[in-house]
């Protein structure tokens, strides 16, 4: 492999494996603060026993997830200078924002969070935790600009003279039309995540019959946000992938593996394609779902590999403008596969636990605890899904990903690097999955009685 393959393969990895970290961290912020927010409305300590146990977990994953996305930034400039010379003027603004008003928010108020138990007034450390909450959704916003502008870019003019994009209207990057529908899609899948957590840990625990009342509505509220947010994910899903059609026609052609033009279009269900994804061998098709998925209508026209290809031909010059097909199909099936196998697990969940029963079958419990890989696995092919679908383009119809990639970085340097971080993130993963079973299965902690008091008339003073 050359040095552009390595870097794609390595940009790839660590951008998923990060990935792992970030769902978990931003579903489990507005759980463990709803916790929270019902202890200092309740008074019952389950909820302030349940809040310290998942605030645990939570935390672990927000600072796994801080050493990963350190790492990913460096390769911008070792691997893709040339990329980040023609894109930074614009993508610099949002990830800047981020760092400098997000991420400060986050950091700061969870830092009160961790060290105000006991320290501060009851509702005035509840609003640290939400605080914190609301610091990692506006990250995510932040960052999905950045990356929605490389799939539709906007707000920007080409400066010939020193050969980059310039940022022209920091407002229309920040609301690109792909960025609104991308946001509530993915913080929908978040969440989704973050209660696929609180079902598996609880049926973990629920199968020992420990603290069940501290485990018994974790996994009634876990399996209730998987579910809710499942159907949030499906309708924001819908929404996307029309705006996707009208910006990226190649990729929703892809998705489907349609190589020709059709109206109305049929969804595949299972296609069998040529070694090289360039034709279609077998299919099995529902009738113009896929017209109504794309357009809204059944008799919608959506455009073909073939007809695109010949159409990108004309506009941008000589070249091949397909994406991978099979990786395309395959990850956008394999995404909506397992986000829907989340939510039967949940389902489940709630109908074997209803009325305070509590079930003996050891399966049932196994497919709870291991629910938690579903939604894992569906974010991680979402995301090859939109990236791997927008090739060759790095910036979607602007630079080519072959473009942006380092002249003078070779492959052996790429290599190196390569193996490194692939070896440090084998080790984060070793540290942070025995962090997490450590803690998940030490349970719910006992809360001394002192602990419950409000500090009323105690000083706003902070031990160091």
């Amino acid at each position: 492999m050359d040095a552009l393959d390595l870097a794609r393969w390595q940009f790839g990895v660590i951008t998923v494996y990060h990935f792992l970290f970030v769902p978990i961290t931003i579903g489990m912020s507005v759980l463990v603060a709803g916790l929270q927010t019902a202890w200092v409305r309740t008074g019952k300590e389950q909820y302030l026993r349940a809040t310290k146990f998942w605030g645990k977990l939570f935390l672990i994953n927000f600072a796994i997830g801080v050493v990963t996305g350190i790492v990913q930034e460096f390769q911008f400039g070792m691997n893709w200078s040339d990329y980040s010379r023609f894109v930074g003027d614009i993508f610099g603004a949002p990830l800047a924002i981020e760092g400098l008003l997000a991420f400060f928010l986050e950091s700061t108020f969870l830092g009160l969070w961790i060290f105000g138990w006991d320290k501060l007034p009851k509702k005035i450390h509840l609003a640290t935790i939400w605080l914190a909450a609301l610091g990692t959704w506006l990250s995510a916003y932040f960052i999905l600009a950045a990356n929605s502008w490389m799939q539709h870019p906007v707000g920007y003019e080409f400066n010939e003279a020193r050969g980059r994009a310039e940022l022209k209207s920091i407002g229309a990057v920040l609301t690109n039309s792909t960025t609104l529908v991308t946001f509530p899609h993915t913080i929908t899948a978040c969440l989704l995540t973050g209660g696929a957590v609180l079902v598996a840990v609880s049926a973990w625990h629920l199968k020992r019959r420990n603290q069940e009342d501290v485990f018994r509505p974790s996994l009634k509220l876990g399996a209730w946000v998987v579910l809710i947010a499942g159907v949030g994910v499906l309708i924001t899903g819908d929404l996307q992938a029309r705006i996707m059609t009208e910006q990226q026609p190649m990729k929703m052609a892809a998705a489907e593996a349609l190589y020709n033009t059709d109206k109305p279009a049929s969804f595949s269900i299972f296609t069998i394609g040529s070694l090289n994804g360039d034709e279609e061998v077998a299919s099995v098709r529902i009738p113009s779902l896929l017209s109504f998925m794309a357009t809204g209508s059944p008799n919608g026209e959506v455009e073909g590999i073939n007809n695109l290809q010949q159409e990108y031909e004309q506009k941008y010059g000589a070249g091949d403008y397909k994406p991978y097909v099979p990786v395309t199909y395959w990850s956008f099936r394999l995404m909506i596969g397992f986000g829907g196998l989340a939510m039967l697990v949940a389902l489940a969940a709630l109908w074997f636990t209803r009325g305070g029963r509590t079930t003996t079958n050891r399966w049932l419990w196994l497919a709870g605890i291991f629910a938690i890989g579903a939604p894992l696995a569906a974010n991680s092919f979402g995301w090859i899904f939109t990236e791997m679908g927008r090739q060759p383009w790095s910036v979607f119809g602007v630079l080519k990903t072959a473009d942006g990639v380092s002249p003078s970085v070779g492959a052996g340097t790429v290599a190196t690097s390569f193996i490194g971080l692939t070896l440090l993130y084998g080790v984060l993963a070793v540290i942070e999955v025995g962090l997490f079973v450590k803690y998940a299965k030490a349970g719910a902690p006992e809360i001394p009685p002192e602990s419950e008091a409000e500090p009323e008339d105690r000083p706003l003073t902070f031990a160091y």
